[in-house]
C-alpha cells in the first residue's frame, strides 16, 4: 500500500479514534455521508443491497450490534499441509458482518445464509494416491482401494471449513492496512471428500482446529524455517467513503501446525487415518505448513449497506 494513502487513513481513523487504527471507526466518521439510521427491528432476513453495496446481500443486517460487513474474495493461493500442496484454483470467499470486539480484533458475525466460509471444494494432485498410502492398509482394504482405482473412482477434493462458531473468525483492519500482524484469524478443519475416505474425512477438528494467523505482512515461523512474506494490496475508498476494498493482496502464514487426520474409512478408520498421515506427514509440526490466499478484501458501513435496499 502506498505509504501516503496509509497516512490518509491513519489520519482519518485517529480523528475520531485515540486508542487505534481501525477501520470501523473511518466508517462511524463518514456514516453521517450515509444518512444513517437506527436500526429497526423489522428488517427482514433477506436483504436486497444496491449498488456498490450489493456483494452484501449477506450480511447479517438484522443484528443491532453490527458495525460493519465484511467480504474476502480468494480466487488463487494454496495450502501446502504436511508433504502436499493443493492450489487454491476455485473462488473461496469469507463474508458477514462484524462487531466491535473488546481487544485488538473484531469478531466475525456468520453470513445471513450461513455461508459464512464458502463451500469451496479444492482437487487434491494426486487424487486418492496422492492423499492415502495403500502399504499402510490391511490386505483386505488394499483390494478395495485398488478396486476403487480401477474403476477411476480416484479425485479428492479438500474443503476448508471454519473449526467452531463464525465468531471464533478474528479480524484486523488496522494490521491489514498497517501489514502488520494478524489480520485475519481462521480456525480451520479440513474435509476430505472420496467415497474410499468416507464421509466424515477430516484434518483438524472444532476442538483441535488448524489456526491459520493470515498477515499481510512478515510471517515468525520457529526456527530453522524460513519467514514468507504477504502483500498489503491497494486501498480504494467507494461509495462516498462508506465502503474500502483492498485489491491485490496477499494474506499468508507459515507458522501453524496441522493434526493427524481422523474418521477416514469410517469404522475402519484406525487403519485408513494411518495410511493419510503417512502419505502427508501428519501430524506436522508449526513453520512446515503454509497457506496463502490472494484477492481483495472489502469492508463496509453496515448502516450504508441498508440504506442502498
Amino acid at each position: 500500500m502506498p505509504r501516503g494513502h496509509l497516512n490518509y487513513a491513519r489520519a482519518v481513523l485517529a480523528t475520531f479514534a485515540a486508542r487505534r487504527l481501525r477501520l470501523v471507526v473511518a466508517m462511524a466518521l463518514l456514516a453521517p455521508l450515509a444518512c444513517l439510521g437506527a436500526v429497526s427491528s423489522s428488517w427482514a432476513s433477506e436483504h436486497h443491497p444496491t449498488g456498490g453495496y450489493a456483494p452484501f446481500a449477506d450480511c447479517p443486517l438484522i443484528d443491532p450490534s453490527l458495525v460493519g460487513c465484511f467480504l474476502a474474495v480468494e480466487p488463487s493461493g494454496e495450502f501446502v499441509v504436511g508433504r502436499k500442496t493443493v492450489p487454491i484454483d476455485r473462488l473461496l470467499t469469507i463474508q458477514g458482518g462484524f462487531v466491535e470486539g473488546t481487544g485488538e480484533f473484531d469478531a466475525l458475525v456468520g453470513a445471513e445464509d450461513g455461508n459464512t466460509l464458502s463451500k469451496t471444494a479444492l482437487s487434491v494432485p494426486g487424487g486418492l494416491t496422492g492423499i492415502l498410502a495403500p502399504g499402510y492398509l490391511p490386505a483386505s482394504l488394499r483390494g478395495q482401494f485398488d478396486e476403487s482405482i480401477g474403476k477411476g473412482v480416484t479425485g479428492v477434493t479438500m474443503t476448508p471449513e471454519i473449526a467452531g462458531p463464525a465468531s471464533a473468525i478474528e479480524l484486523s483492519f488496522e494490521h491489514l492496512l498497517s501489514g502488520e500482524g494478524v489480520a485475519v484469524r481462521l480456525p480451520l478443519k479440513i474435509k476430505l471428500s472420496n467415497p474410499f475416505l468416507g464421509g466424515d474425512c477430516y484434518i483438524g477438528s472444532s476442538a483441535n482446529p488448524i489456526v491459520v494467523n493470515f498477515t499481510a505482512g512478515a510471517t515468525d515461523p520457529p526456527a530453522p524455517n524460513k519467514s514468507i512474506s504477504g502483500v498489503v494490496g491497494n486501498s480504494e475508498f467507494e461509495e462516498e467513503f462508506t465502503l474500502i476494498a483492498v485489491t491485490g493482496n496477499s494474506l499468508v502464514d507459515n507458522t501453524f501446525a496441522v493434526p493427524r487426520a481422523t474418521g477416514c474409512g469410517g469404522s475402519l478408520s484406525a487403519f485408513v487415518d494411518s495410511a493419510v498421515d503417512a502419505q502427508l506427514g501428519l501430524p506436522s509440526s508449526a513453520g512446515h505448513n503454509t497457506a496463502i490466499m490472494d484477492g481483495t478484501i472489502e469492508q463496509v458501513n453496515s448502516n450504508a449497506v441498508r440504506k442502498s435496499e
